[in-house]
């Protein structure tokens, strides 16, 4: 497994009138939270992300439908899918992130620590092996 990345399973509440499921910042998820972003519509074939953060981490649901998310610490790659809105993928600060295999009418759902800085990104992969080292 890389780093202290992890799959993180949410309460659950099944209803015949429908489920619920929520998360806490410092219970559920590791981090206090500074901003939500959601990503729905993604056309076929597409990815999304492609970058790593120096700072913020985050915390993604597929809250519908399924999509991977590519973890890479530098050195180890792994794929976590994603496919169920009781369970999340905690990403720590320090890893590249991109999310591919959106299926039709997917939408995530990102948990992130920080607000939004374009200087926490890091755009190129070989910017951020340097960088991780």
């Amino acid at each position: 497994m890389i780093k202290q990345a992890r799959i993180i399973e949410l309460p659950k509440f099944l209803d015949t009138r429908g489920n619920l499921s929520f998360v806490e910042e410092l219970i559920h998820i590791p981090f206090k939270i500074e901003r939500s972003y959601w990503i729905y519509d993604v056309p076929g074939g597409e990815t999304r992300g492609g970058h790593a953060y120096k700072e913020n981490q985050e915390f993604i649901v597929a809250l519908s439908g399924s999509f991977d998310v590519l973890l890479d610490d530098g050195e180890k790659k792994e794929i976590y899918s994603l496919n169920r809105s009781y369970y999340g993928l905690y990403v720590p600060q320090g890893m590249w992130r991109q999310m591919e295999n959106f299926s039709t009418n997917s939408l995530a759902l990102i948990i992130a620590s920080t607000r939004y800085s374009l200087a926490d990104y890091i755009y190129d992969y070989e910017e951020f092996r340097r960088w991780i080292k």
